[in-house]
């Protein structure tokens, strides 16, 4: 049996949540490269670079940007056997000019030859039950019969086999990406256009992977409308239940959209599971940069006491009694303190509430009298200072705790 190492974090900065109050679904631990999906590894934040992968050095930079940033495994499409072989000087130049990334290579229509070729040079394949063995639809159909779904589950099998004992081999893993707009036709015509389709679909695959002595799956079941990726998730999560599966969930809300509506869509489905306990790793799927869904995907872990990556800002809405401008004083401590991690920093806008509201925060900044403002650390209040020294006081109580790191300068 592999004997797994203890978990690791890639990033440095990062640190993690020891106090866990959500208790995670028990799952099996998946190998992507030098990070794990599932058992008891931190939720892994993925997202996908937009460079074609044919664009060696673009592709590379991208990569590189992504995991700076605290992207742990990064994604990749490969449409074609050139881009398939394109991946391996994408990997070679990676481990040249920067370090090993967790990489995974996004396989859909008829993918069997072009799977096969670029497992060689990533750490995990993803592939799309309802494109992997393309269907034509038949406009004049009515139903599907046993021996016709029989005979291209067959054709599944035959295909999917030799990367399944490839990446069995090899020590990778798979992930058996489905999503609710692609679904394959007999599923349509079997299940509907339901979440339990989706479940199905993920099923049949999974089940050939056992068959072949092939465990490490993650799965995701991805769609653009909040309540069906909910549901089909649950769904999954029964159905491994009553079958004795563990595998882990990759959780993502596709086509999410842009701005706050596409972070809000996002936040009420991954949210939603994480809250549950559903869920190994997670994507935000903006119609924005890449790097711009890093920070959402953090942002969610950390609102869930599931990782701790930068400070936690508690602070009250503001209403009469508040003695400053609350929303400037606010912006001026997140500006002086956000590349910190694993702090709790209060802002309170007066003595009535703030004390009691802040009890669980490190540090605490609160309105005393027109003017001054008290600094707590904890319940204890330390100092009550001037209003236009409180930011500087603020990082001098940090200091003299040893909490306080100077930013590192920002790179061009």
């Amino acid at each position: 049996m592999q004997t797994l190492p203890n978990p690791v974090v890639s990033t440095p900065s990062l640190q993690f949540s020891t106090d866990m109050a959500i208790p995670r679904r028990k799952t099996r631990p998946v190998p992507v490269g030098d990070i794990f999906i599932g058992g008891d590894y931190p939720v892994a934040v993925q997202s996908m670079i937009n460079e074609d992968t044919l664009d060696i050095d673009g592709s590379v930079a991208a990569i590189r940007r992504l995991h700076e940033i605290g992207c742990e495994i990064v994604r990749v499409t490969v449409p074609s056997m050139a881009h398939a072989k394109a991946m391996q000087e994408i990997r070679q130049k990676l481990y040249q000019s920067y370090k090993p990334v967790p990489l995974v290579a996004d396989v859909h229509h008829n993918g069997m030859k072009i799977a096969l070729e670029v497992a060689n040079y990533v750490d995990n394949v993803r592939i799309n039950p309802g494109l992997y063995v393309f269907e034509k639809p038949k406009g004049d159909r009515t139903e599907y019969t046993q021996s016709e779904f029989d005979e291209i589950g067959d054709k599944i099998r035959e295909t999917l086999e030799p990367l399944v004992v490839s990446l069995r081999e090899q020590g990778k893993s798979m992930r058996i990406g489905v999503n609710h707009g692609s679904l394959a036709e007999r599923m349509l015509f079997t299940y509907g256009d339901t979440p339990e389709g989706m479940v199905e679909s993920a099923l049949e695959f999974i089940r050939i992977c056992e068959s072949l002595d092939f465990y490490n799956i993650e799965i995701s079941l991805k769609a653009s409308r909040v309540p069906v990726m909910i549901a089909a998730n649950r769904l999954m999560v029964r159905r491994m239940d009553e079958l004795g599966m563990d595998y882990p969930l990759h959780l993502g809300v596709t086509e999410a959209g842009d701005g706050e509506y596409g972070r809000i869509k996002s936040t009420a489905g991954i949210g939603t599971l994480l809250a549950e306990g559903i869920g190994d790793t997670i994507r935000v799927s903006l119609t924005e940069a890449p790097e711009k869904e890093i920070p959402v995907c953090y942002s969610i872990l950390q609102a869930l006491g599931l990782r701790r990556t930068m400070v936690e800002y508690v602070a009250c809405p503001s209403c009469g009694r508040t003695l400053f401008n609350l929303e400037e004083v606010l912006h001026k401590v997140r500006e002086a303190t956000k590349h910190l991690t694993g702090l709790n920093i209060a802002v309170m806008g007066c003595i009535v509430n703030g004390p009691g509201e802040m009890a669980d925060a490190d540090y605490g900044y609160v309105g005393k009298q027109a003017g001054y403002i008290s600094l707590y650390r904890g319940r204890e209040e330390i100092k009550k200072v001037p209003e236009d020294q409180g930011v500087s006081e603020l990082i001098n109580l940090i200091k003299a705790d040893g909490r306080w790191v100077d930013p590192q300068p920002a790179s061009h």
